[in-house]
């Protein structure tokens, strides 16, 4: 499996006050999009999140987002080293994700750019 990078996931009260911070930090622009209620913005290697108490809760258990060339790919080798995929492989706007809980209890998200199957 080939991993291409990390994002950390970063849960705020204010989004609004908290991007120009992460911009600067970052010397990038946000690209902000909504998810499930969320408000998120990426900037460089970071997710900035922001939203209902509930939601968040349930964020904050994925520690950091792994993109990688090829979701299935990362299924295979995730599995037959001792992880439990907890959800996905499934077909998302940019690409695949799926998260899955490694042996020693951590959880991650495995993207992808790849899409998913027509029609998905």
């Amino acid at each position: 499996m080939e991993i291409l990078g990390a994002t950390l996931r970063v849960c705020v009260d204010d989004l609004e006050a908290s991007v120009p911070f992460y911009e600067r930090l970052a010397g990038q622009r946000a690209l902000r999009f909504e998810r499930g209620g969320v408000s998120v913005a990426a900037v460089g290697c970071f997710l900035l999140m922001s939203g209902p108490e509930a939601e968040l809760d349930v964020l904050r258990k994925v520690a950091a987002t792994i993109a990688v060339k090829d979701v299935e790919e990362a299924h295979r080798v995730l599995t037959g080293s001792g992880a439990h995929v907890l959800a996905g492989p499934v077909a998302t706007p940019a690409g695949r994700n799926l998260i899955a809980m490694h042996p020693d209890g951590a959880i991650y998200e495995y993207v992808d750019r790849n899409p998913g199957p027509p029609g998905v």
